[in-house]
């Protein structure tokens, strides 16, 4: 399999509900939690074209470009953009949609670097 197969085999997309216990005093999707579904999306993205133990080293830059309302739904997308010899980062985006309408826009995006690691939590090369 090629690099460029296994990079969109890897694709993930997850869809969420945007429920009030998320949220923060405006009514919109709390920052933190954001981040923490966009890590998760990014986790299994990385774990998926690897297929080894991978740990997040850093985010770059997230840049927040609309909130996000309660009771919207959320698609968050995540697809490797960069391969290392023992790192890759994956780029993550949060489309936040209307649920009664067609209206879809992208909220908010960012890029997160992992690292594949043995047993001893040494780095290891991602590709064998």
């Amino acid at each position: 399999m090629t690099v460029e197969e296994r990079i969109e085999q890897s694709k993930t997309q997850i869809f969420k509900a945007v429920f009030p216990n998320t949220t923060n005093h405006y009514d919109t999707l709390f920052g933190g939690t954001a981040m923490q579904l966009m890590d998760e999306v990014a986790f299994i993205t990385a774990t998926r074209f690897s297929r080894q133990r991978m740990v997040t080293v850093s985010s770059d830059r997230i840049d927040f470009k609309k909130p996000i309302p309660a009771g919207t739904l959320v698609e968050l997308i995540g697809k490797v953009t960069y391969l290392g010899n023992t790192s890759l980062k994956v780029r993550v985006d949060i489309f936040v949609e209307q649920m009664y309408s067609d209206h879809r826009e992208k909220a908010v995006s960012g890029e997160f670097t992992f690292v594949a690691i043995d047993q001893e939590k040494k780095p290891i090369k991602i590709l064998k």
